[in-house]
């Protein structure tokens, strides 16, 4: 009896808080309609555009809530301007509510408490993401704490042309002897563009026999110790690249340039879908491929924050909730619409939205399950700091 007691009290505690939470979830949604949601993100991408616009329009229809996309060239701006804020005491009426952010930006928010949170907690779809089999509570190495919300797995690959480049490099080694061999034929983006500066991070980690420093923060005692295979390597490289390694492109869209026009046979991304979203958008040949590591390369979740003043706060949250939606989720997953792999655990969703994922044409340019290797962890956010500032010390002037 006492048992059939004890399951009656929990689980009247469980609808309890249950009817607590929607409540809440629905309090947010009446404070939301009418805001005006300002979306600082990366602009660089015509299919990342058209997709917030798509987004935006869901949500003034359904919500009352207008989302902006205020478009970055560097999301450093948006970080420089709420610290701006924070120095000049401004707590409230930010002019920021939502940030497209990871890696240092997200690590260096929380440090100096430019973030509202923690908020996922608030978040009705935030239980369908997956915790346990994606990187999804920790960025960069450090702690995520609810202060940000997963929106969408990244993962460094390189792209070729299969009709001119059949078999390409399949390790930094081996890159390096391909370049020896086909001078001026590749290239990396001009650090600190994020994806050249992950090439750094990759091919350091490929030339290092000890990863265990990569997780701790980067330290003046161990940084040239831990880097120094680097920097002989690139030493090498560097004449063999584009134009001599005396310029470089300055962001992953212009390398992807390069590619199509014939200029260089291998650039990089951040997506396993890329050839097959660039083919869909003409930025690429019909026979473009991805392509990874025997080792594997690096993997990294994209994620989404709220400044600590922001002004559309609730409407912020509503934003947030709806991308994190199967249906926003599934969408961003088509490379006719983006092309970039979920957050969420397919296990948790009911049949309809599972179908959802499942409706996407298989891309011909797109890799096989397992294909790419294993998605290494991200060393952490100061490395990524220190190897661009002396980067740039060595090499910004060619």
């Amino acid at each position: 009896m006492r048992r059939l007691t004890a399951f009656v009290s929990a689980l009247v505690l469980m609808l309890c808080a249950g009817g607590a939470a929607a409540q809440e979830w629905d309090d947010v949604l009446a404070r939301a309609r009418g805001q005006v949601v300002q979306f600082n993100a990366w602009g660089g991408s015509v299919k990342a555009n058209d997709y917030l616009q798509w987004a935006a329009e869901t949500v003034k229809a359904r919500y009352g809530v207008e989302l902006k996309h205020v478009r970055l060239a560097d999301t450093a701006e948006a970080v420089a301007r709420v610290q701006a804020d924070k120095t000049a005491g401004r707590t409230k009426d930010g002019a920021i509510d939502l940030l497209w952010i990871n890696g240092k930006h997200f690590a260096a928010m929380k440090e100096k408490g430019l973030l509202y949170g923690p908020f996922t907690q608030r978040l009705p779809n935030q239980r369908l993401v997956d915790t346990a089999g994606k990187p999804t509570t920790v960025d960069f190495t450090v702690p995520v704490e609810g202060m940000e919300a997963p929106w969408s797995m990244a993962r460094f690959v390189f792209v070729h042309d299969a009709a001119t480049l059949r078999k390409p490099p399949r390790s930094i080694q081996a890159l390096l002897e391909w370049a020896r061999k086909h001078p001026g034929r590749f290239t990396y983006p001009r650090p600190p563009n994020l994806l050249g500066s992950t090439f750094l991070k990759q091919a350091l980690m490929a030339l290092s026999s000890d990863w265990s420093s990569l997780v701790q923060p980067a330290t003046a005692e161990n940084f040239d110790l831990v880097t120094e295979p680097l920097w002989p390597y690139l030493d090498e490289l560097h004449p063999l690249l584009w134009r001599g390694g005396a310029e470089f492109p300055f962001s992953g869209a212009d390398e992807r340039q390069l590619l199509k026009d014939g200029q260089i046979d291998i650039s990089m991304a951040f997506s396993l879908l890329e050839a097959a979203s660039a083919m869909e958008a003409g930025l690429l040949p019909k026979t473009a491929r991805v392509f990874g590591l025997d080792g594997g390369t690096i993997g990294s979740v994209n994620f989404l924050a709220i400044p600590f003043n922001a002004r559309a706060r609730e409407g912020a949250l509503v934003v947030i909730d709806f991308l994190l939606s199967p249906e926003a989720q599934a969408r961003k997953a088509d490379p006719r619409y983006w092309g970039a792999d979920t957050v969420l655990d397919m296990a948790k969703l009911r049949p309809d939205d599972r179908r959802l994922f499942e409706a996407i044409p298989v891309h011909p340019a797109a890799p096989a399950p397992g294909a790419l290797g294993p998605a290494l962890p991200e060393p952490h956010p100061s490395w990524m700091e220190l190897i661009e500032k002396e980067w740039l010390r060595r090499y910004a002037n060619g």
